[in-house]
């Protein structure tokens, strides 16, 4: 299948648009869609635990902005419902106010939604089969790398998770056995004490190389301690991890 169909995308800039979409019960429709679509709006509302009346009114909202449209066929609230793209994106940095507020805003909800996908995988791990309390992921690594190698590693998983996108898309590709999974991808620089004081160190090593002339006057040892902070590791107590390397854990019984 062509990359371009599998990753099409719908581009919000409009802060009307990254509002109306900032709404829990819209974003779980849309989900809901891009999963097991076209659905109905009494479908939706049984499989989200909202009246049809709700879901239809959310609906045409999300139409409204072109997020979803109808399918065909069907009359009412039995009118079929179908995601225009398998994706969304909004911006990451916007010089208007507004838009950068409303997307704030929606990137807010989504993140609340993966820590309550997270805590119900959690709570209710214990009676899933042991093959998928085994192959789920939780865990997490700190990394010192450039804004360049961030977003490079960053496409290079987004290549890999490519792998299995057909399979959304065209159900007799997905294997026995398989089922829909959220695979939740974050990476961000750390704003913890650890993080701050790598970043303070940095700046004051790249301060002391670019003014050269001023190396002289400063205190003895100072350029040296500045260099040593900047690449020494944070204690586990400053990078609030538990010792024994929790920072770079994997366990695999853990996910959603």
């Amino acid at each position: 299948m062509d990359p371009d169909e599998r990753r099409s995308v719908k581009r919000l800039t409009d802060p009307r648009a990254l509002r109306a979409l900032a709404h829990p019960i819209r974003m779980s429709l849309v989900g809901m869609l891009r999963l097991h679509g076209p659905l109905t709006a009494t479908r939706a509302g049984e499989l989200l635990g909202e009246s049809s009346a709700s879901c239809s009114f959310h609906l045409r909202q999300l139409a409204k902005y072109g997020l979803v449209e109808e399918a065909g066929g069907g009359k009412g609230r039995e009118r079929p419902w179908q995601p225009t793209t398998m994706f969304t994106h909004w911006p990451e940095v916007a010089e208007d106010p507004e838009v950068a507020a409303a997307a704030g805003l929606l990137s807010s909800v989504v993140v609340e939604g993966y820590f309550d996908q997270a805590m119900h995988w959690l709570e209710t791990k214990s009676s899933e089969p042991e093959e998928w309390q085994h192959a789920a992921h939780l865990g997490d690594t700190s990394l010192y790398v450039t804004s360049g190698e961030l977003a490079e590693l960053g496409e290079q998983v987004r290549l890999l998770v490519d792998r299995y996108l057909d399979r959304q898309i065209r159900p007799e590709l997905r294997p026995p056995g398989s089922r829909p999974v959220t695979y939740i991808h974050l990476a961000f620089p750390r704003m913890d004490a650890a993080g701050r004081l790598a970043a303070k160190a940095y700046a004051a090593r790249a301060a002391a190389e670019h003014d050269s002339g001023a190396v002289a006057s400063r205190r003895p040892g100072a350029e040296r301690d500045a260099r040593e902070a900047a690449t020494s590791p944070p204690t586990a107590q400053a990078a609030g991890v538990r010792e024994g390397g929790a920072a770079d854990h994997h366990d695999s019984r853990d996910e959603q």
